[in-house]
């Protein structure tokens, strides 16, 4: 679309005031020797940061309401009391094909600014979509993998990290499959655990990372991880799950992570960014990416980033690609093709996304009238 391009005036989440950045496929370069066709845009001191980690959701389950109406002892309790209660449901939403859930659950990532999102479950086939989809080796749990013990020890994926939800739930069963998951590694894999609500320090060293879904563990079970404490025996990262058990909306999930104060501002934006955890995620920047949004007044950059909403973004960079934009910013976009793009409104606030999202709902709509989408075609 654009070779190269330079943001002006734009403030960076680490650094000091505002700045430009030079972009060049993909790559972030100095100032010096601009392309003299590169494409400029003024944001007037915007926030600017690297496109957001998901590090776990379900794509194909985010078309889901939340399911559930008590307090859990542990996730199996919660199975199967939403297949005994929810049947309904749950089959209106599965005669939905798969292609399109998952095309859903990409879109709503990269509405909120996520560039990267790690899929659990079995790996999807998905081509030509508008953020990175990173699928390693999946396998959902103890109790409800019927053959975890062969997939777990699997000498073909060895070099894998297996992904695992792992001490869902706050009862015994919860805590000892752990133990049990653990004496089973047989080939020594790197670990990577979800939810861990369970979970002690001495068994947090046992795990390359956890990831913390603090909105699904507080509507299932009404706590989650000790977050505070299993920060220092492991890697903390962040992930949504799925509709299922929490809303649309990661920046109202990072809002309730920063309000248990388990992390610093720091560390709880560090954990949207991880580092060699997953087996091709290499680095959190590693797809070029960028998310710029309006920078709220008599804030600082913290402040602002925390108070983010998805109708406050201005613009998605991932792999030199515009993927969306606001409206505000159409007069600078000269030369760009609308034809690429659809036109939703979040908020009262009018978006240019890559892709056809009103199709998409359109068609979603033909197999599940129900459904309900947090955006409106324009």
């Amino acid at each position: 679309m654009f070779d190269a391009m330079i943001l002006n005036n734009v403030t960076p989440i680490t650094g000091n005031g505002q700045t430009n950045i030079y972009l060049k496929n993909g790559k972030q370069l100095p100032l010096g020797g601009v392309a003299a066709s590169a494409l400029q845009l003024d944001f007037g001191g915007a926030l600017a940061f690297p496109g957001l980690v998901n590090s776990h959701d379900h794509l194909d389950f985010n078309l889901f309401p939340q399911l559930g109406d008590k307090t859990y002892n542990n996730y199996t309790e919660w199975g199967n009391y939403i297949h005994t209660n929810y049947k309904q449901e749950i089959e209106a939403v599965l005669k939905v094909p798969s292609a399109l859930r998952v095309s859903w659950g990409i879109f709503k990532n990269l509405l909120c600014g996520v560039t990267t999102v790690v899929n659990h479950g079995e790996h999807l086939v998905v081509k030509n979509a508008p953020i990175t989809i990173e699928q390693g080796h999946s396998i959902h749990s103890l109790q409800f993998e019927k053959w975890w013990k062969l997939k777990l020890n699997n000498p073909l994926k060895r070099k894998m990290p297996a992904t695992i939800h792992i001490g869902e739930g706050d009862d015994n069963l919860a805590n000892n499959e752990i133990d049990q998951l653990n004496h089973w590694n047989l080939l020594h894999k790197k670990l990577i655990g979800v939810h861990g609500i369970a979970m002690t320090g001495e068994q947090a060293k046992k795990f390359e990372a956890l990831v913390w879904c603090p909105e699904s563990n507080y509507f299932l079970f009404n706590k989650t991880a000790r977050i505070d404490h299993l920060k220092n025996h492991t890697t903390i990262l962040f992930g949504t799950d799925s509709t299922l058990t929490g809303n649309w909306n990661i920046w109202d999930h990072i809002r309730l992570a920063r309000k248990t104060k388990m992390l610093t501002d720091a560390e709880l934006y560090n954990s949207m960014y991880p580092r060699r955890a997953f087996c091709n995620l290499t680095d959190g920047h590693h797809d070029g990416a960028i998310v710029v949004t309006k920078k709220q007044p008599a804030t600082n950059v913290f402040e602002s980033f925390y108070a983010t909403n998805p109708s406050d973004i201005l613009l998605v960079i991932h792999h030199s690609q515009i993927r969306l934009f606001d409206a505000s910013l159409l007069d600078q976009l000269k030369g760009i093709d609308l034809r690429n793009f659809s036109q939703v409104t979040i908020n009262g606030c009018c978006k240019y996304i890559e892709g056809d999202l009103p199709g998409l709902m359109q068609q979603i709509k033909s197999y599940y009238p129900e459904a309900v989408f947090p955006v409106s075609a324009n």
